[in-house]
């Protein structure tokens, strides 16, 4: 029952082109859907393979949702925006993305967002705060901060609040900085 495509390759060749990948990392389908069709594999010869392998519990939507989702946020420092991000680029449904980034609390995410602010601010030079140029030097840590935070797709209102515990932790003089609109 070997199909084979003039184009493509054989269900077998699929197969393995799909355990290779899955050896590696845990794959949505649509990812290894793109594999194999840049492979030159026929879409008839993915689907039936692709079946086969849910069937058999090795690709699957919703635990590889979960798993990105826990192993980005805490490894990488991801915010749920990011990681809806990255999971819409993966092909993985609306729906089961939901799902995976409801594991992620809003007390877990601004944890991890202070962790990285307290990381990032160890190797940030703090300005003199008695200086003339100490809340031109401070803003610009701030953005420097709160940048870091946002590429990593944490909410403007969350960096913004994060980062000012770190300045009040640290000493630094947050007269008049109230977030966003104070810069």
């Amino acid at each position: 029952m070997q199909q084979r495509d003039e184009s493509g390759g054989t269900e077998a060749q699929a197969k393995d082109v799909c355990l290779r990948l899955l050896t590696d990392r845990a794959r949505s389908r649509h990812e290894l859907e793109a594999n194999l069709a840049k492979k030159g594999f026929t879409a008839e010869i993915a689907n039936a393979v692709l079946d086969r392998l849910e069937k058999a519990k090795l690709v699957d939507d919703e635990s590889f949702a979960q798993q990105w989702v826990q192993s980005r946020h805490k490894y990488s420092g991801k915010g749920k925006r990011a990681l809806s991000m990255e999971l819409r680029n993966k092909g993985v449904s609306n729906e089961l993305a939901l799902h995976a980034l409801d594991t992620i609390d809003a007390d877990d995410e601004r944890q991890r967002a202070a962790e990285l602010v307290r990381k990032r601010f160890r190797t940030l030079q703090m300005p003199d705060s008695s200086g003339p140029d100490a809340r031109a030097e401070r803003d610009k840590v701030v953005r420097r901060l709160v940048g870091m935070l946002a590429r990593r797709g944490y909410s403007q209102g969350m960096a913004f609040a994060v980062v000012k515990e770190q300045l009040d932790s640290a000493g630094a003089d947050t007269e008049g900085f109230d977030g966003p609109d104070s810069m």
